[in-house]
């Protein structure tokens, strides 16, 4: 079985692929690919109108459609485990604080050179929003 980060990082390509070629995330999901990926990815797909309310809220100067489809799908797969941990089969889910490191390596890896940053800056915001609102 691949590591969980491979896992990942399969469901923001499946996402990204469904996000430009207009196809659905089952069509582009690999064969092969384990029920913690198909989850993550249609979690994301499921929730990718709340997913694209918290990055447009936190992209400041940048409208949902500038941001590069990839980035927009890293993003997406680490909010669903930072949001909604309960929609992603996990023997012990990721901490959100891992969720945002694992999408930064992938945008530092496979996205533009700035993309990291970006990407960390609204996970980020995204976290601190969301512990700022929760009941004490």
């Amino acid at each position: 079985m691949a590591r969980r980060s491979e896992q990942r990082r399969a469901a923001a390509f499946a996402l990204y692929q469904a996000d430009v070629t207009a196809r659905s995330i089952s069509d582009t999901l690999p064969r092969d690919a384990s029920l913690f990926t198909r989850s993550l990815a249609h979690a994301a797909d499921d929730l990718r109108d709340e997913l694209d309310e918290h990055i447009a809220r936190h992209s400041e100067g940048w409208t949902l459609a500038r941001i590069a489809p990839l980035e927009k799908a890293i993003m997406r797969t680490a909010l669903v485990e930072m949001l909604h941990p309960d929609a992603v089969p996990a023997d012990t889910p990721i901490p959100p604080e891992g969720a945002i490191e694992e999408a930064v390596k992938t945008a530092k890896t496979y996205a533009a050179a700035q993309a990291a940053g970006f990407v960390n800056g609204i996970l980020a915001a995204v976290l601190r929003e969301t512990r700022q609102n929760q009941p004490r």
